[in-house]
């Protein structure tokens, strides 16, 4: 028997949305009913890695809804490159109009990274967009040679790619040599490629790395875009930190809560950037708390 720290394990359904330029968006559909919540990933990521999260927004009454962002995983990479974070955020706002349209119900939104910046974007300058926003380990500013290290590690082998699926499992762990190894690779599998060529680039377009759309030296204009939408977010918001990551310090956290100045902050000790996979069970935890006080103040 499944314990109630542990959720049954949901087989999702896949499915497919418009984004904001008519690019298809895959997804996979957890639960049958519920309101929505909407799992936008972070940069190089895909929709899968919010399994585990899903399982957990099921758990509590929801329906989720992962989705494989424009240029990412099985959704379709853009013709003319148009990956800046307006872009993303957009796709965030198409997403959750379809959703409220089919549902009745405005969807929670929870991003991390790239999929925070997005939704914070679509709902600090489209509202209403979502019924409460949760960023995971992003914030309008950050670290910046954080972000000069995600990126390096993004860009290292993003066009000539790895030999061989284990090649690229020596990359991950090398950039992330706090975290266990898991015990096959067929999980990273999910976020490779397998090309004419023969060899195993990311699951993500190349290009998502190019254009307008830094953070750090040069990109002042989208952390203006950024705080300008904090200070406009009304509902209910959450913001979980990895108590060591790269890009978000403590003072990035106190800076959105000036902003924001309603929203809770759940600080995750242990974790880096990628809070769900480093310490999935603080993160989990956090997820609860905030989406069982939404239930009760409804």
């Amino acid at each position: 028997m499944t314990s109630a720290a542990e959720p049954a394990d949901i087989e999702p359904t896949l499915a497919s949305f418009r984004g904001a330029s008519g690019n298809a968006l895959a997804a996979d559909v957890y639960g049958t009913t519920g309101a929505p919540v909407l799992l936008l990933h972070g940069g190089g990521q895909t929709r899968h890695a919010w399994r585990k999260t899903a399982q957990i927004v099921v758990s509590l009454g929801y329906r989720a809804y992962a989705v494989d962002q424009r240029g990412h995983g099985d959704s379709e990479w853009v013709a003319d490159g148009a990956y800046d974070f307006t872009d993303f955020g957009a796709d965030a706002r198409a997403l959750a109009d379809t959703l409220a349209r089919e549902s009745g119900v405005r969807p929670v939104a929870v991003g991390a990274s790239l999929g925070g910046m997005g939704s914070l974007l679509a709902e600090g300058n489209h509202a209403p967009v979502f019924s409460a926003l949760v960023l995971v380990d992003i914030t309008p500013r950050v670290d910046l040679e954080g972000v000069a290290k995600v990126r390096g590690f993004m860009s290292a082998h993003a066009r000539e790619g790895f030999a061989t699926v284990e090649d690229a499992a020596e990359a991950v762990a090398a950039y992330l040599p706090h975290r266990p190894r898991p015990k096959s690779n067929e999980g990273l599998k999910r976020n490779l490629r397998l090309h004419p060529d023969g060899r195993w680039r990311w699951h993500w377009d190349p290009r998502f790395l190019d254009g307008r759309r830094r953070l750090g030296p040069g990109g002042a204009d989208v952390e203006h875009q950024l705080v300008e939408a904090a200070k406009r977010i009304r509902i209910p918001t959450l913001l979980v930190r990895g108590g060591s990551s790269e890009l978000v310090q403590e003072q990035h956290a106190r800076d959105l809560l000036t902003l924001v100045p309603h929203a809770t902050y759940v600080d995750v000790s242990g974790a880096r950037h990628m809070v769900a996979g480093d310490r999935n069970d603080q993160f989990a935890n956090a997820i609860k708390s905030f989406l069982r006080n939404i239930q009760d103040q409804r």
